[in-house]
């Protein structure tokens, strides 16, 4: 039997045991994104304070994390719903398919800034895009050739910087944050200096070049847990961090955001598009489950309901930044007939 075949058997038997009301869950599961997590949270808790149904399990995974544990299967053993900082990649949507979940429903939810921040206990900082990659890039070009990164302080690097050392507390590999910042700050950064075009010019890898983080403790990864982030930032007013605006929302009273490009994250420039480090915050639905395990529509209507997502929602309020009305309603389309996400632009 081939491996497509075995897939949709495999499908087959979990949507059975999924329909099968003795061993079919009563409450919906949420893994991913730390930073969607708390959106998710307080959408669950008014869910079920205002429902018939059991407030939903939301576990924080890290998006690539949440999307392993989504697509690994079909059935009550498995996600229901995957939080995500970032779109689904195409490798992803693969190896769902692999395992059967070939129904995916993408909810867009509204914006987030990615911000670096410090204690108030600090000055700010303004930053360029290019000097935080000279920050944090395991490789750094000095007078024309890449090397190993050599700056310890950021004066090193511009003497208007703090002579302080540089210590960067930011989300590991499987997180939906750092996939947004090395595409929205390291790659456009590396894109612009002269050394990046002659790698290109000579054949290398310009993507392992750009992207790859240091690991010599000037770049700490700090889990999945922002909230320890800035616990860590309060202990010591010399370390940045790295996490969503929401967090710098809630914590405003003892962290402050770095400028970077000349731009401050605030709910107005993020919105705009002024602030440079933003991006789409979404979810991902398994349409097989929906009918089976209770309560996913309603879920999904509670979540996109001008009371939750709206400018004057109760999201809005945590921090997420709202759509323009026009792509609300769009979006709550999709969700309202379930629409499968389309794959051909992948």
């Amino acid at each position: 039997m081939s491996s497509g075949k075995r897939a949709l058997v495999a499908a087959a038997v979990a949507l059975t045991t999924l329909s099968g009301t003795a061993l079919a869950r009563d409450q919906i599961r949420i893994v991913g994104s730390s930073t969607v997590y708390p959106f998710s949270t307080v959408v669950a808790e008014n869910f079920g304070k205002r429902s018939q149904f059991k407030t939903p399990i939301i576990e924080a995974t890290g998006s690539g994390g949440g999307f392993k544990l989504f697509c690994a299967g079909l059935g009550p053993s498995h996600p229901d719903i995957t939080n995500s900082s970032r779109r689904i990649k195409r490798s992803e949507i693969d190896a769902c398919a692999r395992n059967g979940v070939t129904d995916i429903v993408e909810v867009k939810i509204g914006y987030d800034g990615i911000v670096l921040a410090n204690s108030k206990a600090s000055a700010p900082l303004s930053v360029t895009r290019e000097q935080l990659f000279l920050a944090l890039a395991r490789d750094v070009p000095v007078k024309g050739t890449w090397v190993a990164n050599p700056y310890k302080m950021w004066s090193d690097i511009d003497s208007a910087l703090p002579a302080k050392p540089i210590e960067v507390l930011g989300p590991p590999p499987t997180s939906g944050t750092r996939d947004a910042f090395v595409e929205l700050v390291m790659d456009v950064a590396c894109e612009k200096l002269p050394e990046t075009h002659a790698l290109k010019a000579a054949g290398r890898d310009v993507k392992a070049a750009c992207q790859a983080l240091r690991e010599d403790g000037a770049y700490i990864e700090a889990g999945e847990n922002d909230n320890l982030i800035v616990q860590k930032l309060g202990a010591n007013p010399d370390a940045f961090g790295i996490f969503g605006y929401s967090f710098l929302e809630e914590n405003g009273d003892k962290v402050q955001g770095a400028r970077i490009d000349g731009q401050i994250p605030t709910f107005e420039n993020i919105a705009s598009g002024t602030y440079p480090v933003s991006r789409p915050l979404q979810f991902y639905v398994k349409k097989a489950h929906v009918g089976t395990i209770p309560g996913i529509e309603a879920f999904l209507k509670e979540f996109t309901s001008e009371k939750a997502w709206g400018p004057d929602g109760y999201l809005s309020d945590k921090g997420l930044v709202p759509m323009p009305d026009a792509e609300r309603a769009c979006w709550a389309a999709s969700v309202t007939g379930l629409t499968k996400l389309d794959i051909s632009s992948f």
